[in-house]
């Protein structure tokens, strides 16, 4: 973990969202996929707490060699507004690589990711690291309309077998990435599931991967307030391996990446906030 004065190289608008590119080379050689960066608000304003944000992009080579990218949707508070109207040249105070990183399966091939909206960032950077060690990807992606999708094209580039759903039906199918996760799961023989967005949709992945009994790593995306693991605002309830009870973990640094298997749902306040989780019905018409 570094504190880096980065330039900002690039910045571009994304359907909804506006990404930024950064020169920080200390900072992509030792980023890994599920991490996050946590950028510094101006002092002038009301906002002061750093923003943390799902690293997209980590180049260590090539002609982007030493930039790490990661993405912001305007429209969720002030801080990330005054963050996409940031542009090329300017400076940002960022502290990372932060978090638990995604594990790679070792013996187990099919990977599935699944994710919506901006949530989708991380998992290309996942995408990428498990192509590169010779794992067949899939993907199902969504948002409420085409604009909400992020980078659809860059989905179909990175996986073999890619579903995309919105809520309109403006880009791919009508519904939401639970409706197509059943097949996906079939389709492409799933050995592994992948999952990053909002507490209901990590739920209902985590129920569905029960039942088919299928390993699942997931990323949270709890508020936090530090990133350091000292204010306990993003606690995240989760099962001791003993059986004994369950602890409240962090998802500043025990997580963002958590087993879902060992996340106590009914006790995490933003699981229980979510609307009424519906799990997809298995192959055989059986819901879970």
């Amino acid at each position: 973990m570094k504190r880096v004065r980065a330039e900002i190289l690039s910045t571009h608008t994304l359907g909804a969202y506006r990404s930024l590119t950064l020169v920080a080379p200390e900072l992509a050689e030792k980023a890994r996929p599920g991490q996050f960066v946590a950028a510094a608000m101006p002092e002038d304003r009301d906002f002061l707490l750093r923003r943390h944000l799902t690293i997209h992009q980590s180049s260590r080579r090539g002609g982007w060699a030493g930039t790490l990218e990661f993405v912001v949707d305007p429209g969720a508070g002030p801080g990330t507004a005054w963050l996409a109207e940031l542009r090329a040249h300017e400076t940002l105070d960022i502290i990372g690589p932060l978090g638990k990183a995604f594990a790679y399966p070792k013996r187990l091939t099919n990977c599935l990711l699944v994710g919506e909206g901006r949530s989708v960032a991380g998992l290309y950077f996942l995408a990428q690291e498990l192509a590169a060690r010779g794992k067949r990807v899939d993907m199902v992606i969504g948002g409420a309309t085409l604009e909400a999708v992020f980078k659809p094209i860059e989905a179909k580039r990175l996986s073999q077998l890619v579903s995309v759903m919105t809520d309109d039906g403006s880009l791919g199918e009508r519904g939401n990435v639970l409706d197509a996760l059943p097949e996906a799961l079939d389709r492409g023989a799933t050995e592994v599931v992948y999952a990053a967005g909002r507490p209901h949709l990590l739920r209902a992945v985590a129920a569905l991967c029960r039942l088919r009994k299928l390993p699942a790593q997931i990323a949270v995306e709890e508020r936090m307030g530090c990133g350091y693991g000292l204010c306990g605002t993003c606690a995240v309830p989760v099962a001791r391996k003993d059986g004994s009870g369950w602890d409240h973990a962090r998802a500043c640094i025990d997580g963002p990446v958590f087993n879902p298997a060992r996340v106590v749902w009914e006790r995490w306040p933003a699981s229980a906030r979510s609307a009424a989780v519906v799990v997809p019905e298995d192959t055989n018409g059986n819901a879970s």
